[in-house]
C-alpha cells in the first residue's frame, strides 16, 4: 500500500511517501522531504498564525501535493501539531489545508502525536523488555513516550519546543549566558513536571527523533551532504551534546548557518534544541541517546496501513 504522510509542524513541514506491507509490517521509503517553514513563529506570544508563516506552508504544500500525485499514493494523512493546537485560527487553517491540497488533515492531540511517534521509532526494532523513552523535540512541544517491546505506555506532550523556547528566552545574538541558563531552567522544570519520577526511574535507554537530534548527529560527524544512513542509529553522549551546545552558543546566527552538518534554516533554533536535548537526557539520568530517522512520519504511514 503506497501512502503519503505530511507533518505540518511548528518549525518544519515534512513529506514522507512509502510502500507499506501490512502483513509483514515492512516499510520501503520512497520520498522524504523537509522544509523549515516556521508555522509557529510568534504563536506563543500572539495566539494566532501569522499570514507570512501560513504562506510559507502553503507554498511547500503545493510542491508536496505535486509529488504525491506523481507517486499515485492510495491514501494520505496530514498531521498538524503544536502550533495549530495552540492557535486560535488553527481549525480554519486545518480546513484550508484539507480543501486546498486534498489532504486528510487532522490536528493531533499531544497524546496522539506521542503514540504515532513511538510507533514509528520502535518499528523495525527487535522487541525488548527494557523500558525505552522516545524523545521528540519539536518546534512548539516535546513529546516523551515510555514503553517496552512494541507497546507505548506512559506518554506526555509538554509545552517546550525549539521555536517556543527560543522566542521566550533568547534575545541576543550570540545568546547571553543568562539567557541560556534561563532556557535550561525553564526546560528542566517543564520536563520534570511532565514526566513523574516513577516513570523516569526505570528507563535505561532513550531514542531521540526529529530535527534537533538528527542535526546534532550530522554536526558531530561533519556530514556534508547529509547522510541519513549515518545519522540513523548514531549514538550521542551527554558530554558531546554539551560540547556542541557550547560551540553553537558561542556563534552568531550567520556563523551557525555555515556549520557543517547543520541545515542553515535550523540555525536560529539549534541552540535551544541542544539545551532541550541535554535536559531531556538529564531528567532520565542517561549518559547517551540513540538517534533515529524513524518518527511521526513513519508512524503515520504505518497507521494509514492499519498497523498500530
Amino acid at each position: 500500500m503506497r501512502v503519503a504522510v505530511v507533518d505540518i509542524g511548528t518549525n518544519s513541514t515534512r513529506l514522507y511517501i512509502a510502500d507499506v506491507d501490512p502483513s509483514s509490517r515492512s516499510v520501503r521509503e520512497l520520498v522524504r522531504r523537509s522544509e523549515v517553514t516556521r508555522l509557529g513563529e510568534r504563536v506563543d506570544a500572539s495566539g494566532t498564525l501569522s499570514p507570512a508563516a501560513v504562506q510559507r506552508v502553503r507554498s511547500t504544500l503545493g510542491d508536496y501535493r505535486a509529488i504525491i500525485d506523481r507517486h499515485r499514493c492510495e491514501a494520505n494523512l496530514a498531521v498538524l501539531t503544536s502550533a495549530v493546537r495552540d492557535a486560535a485560527d488553527g481549525s480554519s487553517f486545518t480546513e484550508r489545508v484539507r480543501e486546498e491540497f486534498r489532504l486528510d488533515a487532522r490536528v493531533l492531540s499531544g497524546d496522539e502525536e506521542a503514540r504515532l511517534t513511538f510507533l514509528g521509532a520502535i518499528s523495525g526494532r527487535e522487541p525488548s523488555a527494557e523500558p525505552t523513552a522516545v524523545i521528540d523535540i519539536g518546534g512548539g512541544s516535546t513529546e516523551f513516550v515510555i514503553g517496552h517491546d512494541h507497546t507505548a505506555g506512559f506518554h506526555v506532550s509538554v509545552q517546550a519546543g525549539v521555536v517556543r523556547m527560543s522566542e521566550r528566552h533568547i534575545h541576543s545574538d550570540p545568546p547571553l549566558p543568562d539567557e541560556l541558563q534561563s532556557l535550561a531552567g525553564d526546560a528542566r522544570e517543564v520536563f520534570l513536571a511532565g514526566v513523574p519520577t516513577e516513570q523516569r526511574a526505570p528507563v535505561a535507554h532513550a531514542i531521540a527523533v526529529a530535527g534537533t537530534a538528527t542535526s546534532a548527529a550530522a554536526i558531530d560527524q561533519r556530514l556534508d551532504p547529509y547522510d541519513s544512513s549515518r545519522v540513523h542509529g548514531y549514538h550521542l553522549d551527554a558530554a558531546t551534546i554539551e560540547l556542541l551546545l557550547a560551540r553553537l552558543a558561542d556563534m552568531d546566527d550567520a556563523q551557525r548557518r555555515r556549520v557543517v552538518g547543520l541545515h542553515p534554516d535550523r540555525a536560529p533554533t539549534i541552540v535551544a534544541g541542544m539545551i532541550l536535548l541535554g535536559q531531556a537526557l538529564a531528567i532520565f539520568e542517561l549518559d547517551e541517546v540513540e538517534v533515529s530517522e524513524n518518527d511521526l512520519l513513519r508512524g503515520g504511514a504505518l497507521h494509514l496501513a492499519g498497523i498500530s
